[in-house]
């Protein structure tokens, strides 16, 4: 496996997006990130330094649409004469929104990767949506390995945004479930590699139940209902109100799971109590 950083547009405090070489004699490179041209031809070059002594590029994977994860995808797989990989509803969203960046092989869960080599590599596809709903991970069973984009980062946090694919409740479902797998290394997408991965699926997930009761004890702390604008600097009075704007985000997801659970009831004129 090998590793290349990218500058992106990601959220602060992430600045760079992490694109990995897996496989020994087939290769695929997962994560075609940078939309920006001078990043581009440092990633095309690391890329084709892949090639060459018996190994071989097969294909692009790509772990969810987010800009800062797909910008050089079609750049990439045109310079490379690859096809792209991703889970279907990725291949959909794109199918829809840009056309040109063509899905050839859909991802799906419990798929394996298999590539050859003196050490053949075994990649296993799960289906991991919540931050984005086509997000995957691969995992490595064999090296106790997960490649998990958009679902922790070692810098900075994730963002769940309702209005983008996420999904606070199957964010967390599929949280516990990588937790439960026990690897001992996960590759973020954003960061450094993360030893003892279970560690901090379980913070993460501790984290947002942390949030959500703080939602909660907002809205309860009323008398009368209140709007997501007025719950805001409540909910988030810990935060600069510099990052509203992406607090409001986490918010709405955060809510719209309190809704399913029937904690939280909308009123009249977009209010909840």
């Amino acid at each position: 496996m090998q590793l290349f950083r990218a500058r992106t547009p990601t959220l602060l405090p992430a600045t760079h997006t992490n694109s990995y070489a897996l496989g020994t004699r087939d290769v695929v490179l997962v994560e075609p990130a940078t939309p920006f041209e001078d990043e581009q031809r440092e990633w095309l070059t690391w890329a084709r330094a892949q090639s060459g002594q018996g190994r071989n590029l097969v294909g692009i994977v790509l772990t969810h649409h987010h800009l800062d994860h797909v910008g050089g995808a079609e750049v990439f797989a045109r310079e490379l004469g690859l096809p792209i990989w991703a889970h279907e509803w990725t291949a959909g969203y794109f199918a829809k929104d840009r056309p040109d960046l063509v899905v050839s092989r859909h991802l799906r869960e419990g798929e394996p990767i298999v590539l050859d080599g003196p050490r053949p590599e075994r990649w296993d596809v799960l289906h991991t949506p919540g931050h984005a709903a086509g997000h995957v991970t691969l995992h490595s069973k064999d090296t106790s390995t997960l490649i998990v984009g958009d679902m922790v980062a070692s810098v900075g946090t994730i963002l769940i945004a309702k209005r983008d694919g996420g999904h606070m409740a199957t964010y967390l479902r599929e949280l516990e479930r990588l937790q439960h797998l026990n690897a001992k290394l996960a590759l973020p997408a954003h960061g450094d590699p993360i030893a003892n991965p279970s560690a901090l699926f379980e913070h993460y997930i501790r984290h947002r139940l942390k949030r959500e009761g703080v939602v909660l004890a907002a809205l309860t702390a009323k008398t009368s209902a209140l709007t997501l604008a007025e719950l805001l600097p409540q909910a988030y009075a810990d935060v600069d109100p510099a990052i509203f704007p992406i607090a409001r985000l986490s918010l709405e997801a955060h809510h719209e799971k309190l809704v399913e659970d029937g904690v939280v009831r909308e009123e009249d004129g977009g209010r909840f109590r």
